[in-house]
């Protein structure tokens, strides 16, 4: 059960691109159980049209952002992400994170020693975990002996429109897709211990993995696909059959209020989510397995 929040946490907000304006803002100024404080982007004008739309100012630097909240919530690129990350934690704040929490191994682990040292609780929004349907399928396959498993997540997002970023056209979606799909696997079947990889992160890439306790699992990811629709899913076999999950229905929508109770509740409680940097941390290493092993 839920801390209940009497007093809503101040947040300030780092970044104003779409994805900032499309959940963070809206998310965070709704509350109750938050308070949208603050907006600090790169591009002021661009933190100014988001500030105005939800009550609430742009400052000029993120020092000043740091000065007038509790916490911080980040919605820019990776690399971005850890470093300011860092200066937020060493400044006492709490820390909504995105996936990935960094660019690379260094900085993520940079981040992760950063938020040890200060003590300061973390979220990072792996966002389909948050949803009830996504909670309940990882719920039975814990009682589900699955010795295999499928999961795809194929998008033509990155050929263009507002996921179309920088960081996500040179990185590809190893780095932007695979982290939903190495968690939603690892939450199911247990943690990954061998993985390997095939193909081209920005075109197709295949991860087959080894899971502890036996169980093979294979992932296929692309940004690239030419179609309207996003095909992504997970299924679970096994002797009893088969469990299976498609989370391209998945209405984000239902995701928005339980991460931010849930994140005002582990501010105020003092305790990190169970989806906290040391679980991005985790899924850092895996991605970094696949980016040696495939260089």
């Amino acid at each position: 059960m839920l801390l209940t929040v009497t007093e809503p946490v101040s947040v300030g907000l780092v970044g104003a691109g779409p994805w900032a304006s499309i959940m963070h803002g809206p998310m965070l100024a709704a509350g109750p159980e938050t308070r949208l404080v603050g907006v600090w982007a790169r591009r002021p004008s661009a933190a100014a049209d988001l500030a105005a739309e939800h009550g609430t100012v742009a400052v000029a630097s993120f020092d000043e952002l740091l000065d007038g909240c509790e916490a911080v919530a980040f919605a820019v690129p990776p690399q971005v992400q850890a470093d300011l990350g860092v200066r937020a934690a060493k400044a006492g704040k709490a820390l909504l994170l995105e996936k990935p929490i960094a660019l690379d191994l260094a900085g993520a682990r940079r981040l992760a020693d950063a938020v040890d040292e200060a003590g300061v609780v973390t979220q990072v929004v792996l966002t389909k975990r948050y949803h009830p349907r996504v909670r309940e399928f990882v719920a039975a396959a814990a009682g589900f002996p699955a010795f295999g498993a499928r999961c795809a997540y194929l998008t033509g997002g990155f050929r263009g429109g507002i996921f179309a970023t920088p960081w996500r056209l040179e990185h590809g979606a190893l780095m932007d897709l695979g982290p939903h799909a190495l968690d939603l696997l690892e939450a199911a079947l247990g943690p990954i211990e061998e993985i390997r990889a095939a193909g081209d992160t920005n075109r197709w890439m295949e991860l087959t993995s080894v899971h502890r306790g036996g169980a093979v699992s294979q992932v296929s990811l692309s940004g690239h696909v030419g179609m309207e629709a996003t095909v992504s899913g997970i299924e679970l076999y096994g002797p009893e059959g088969v469990l299976a999950l498609d989370f391209a229905t998945v209405d984000h929508d239902d995701c928005w209020p339980v991460i931010r109770a849930e994140f005002a509740a582990a501010v105020r409680a003092g305790t990190p989510h169970a989806l906290d940097v040391r679980r991005g941390l985790e899924l850092q290493v895996l991605l970094d397995r696949v980016r040696t092993a495939s260089a």
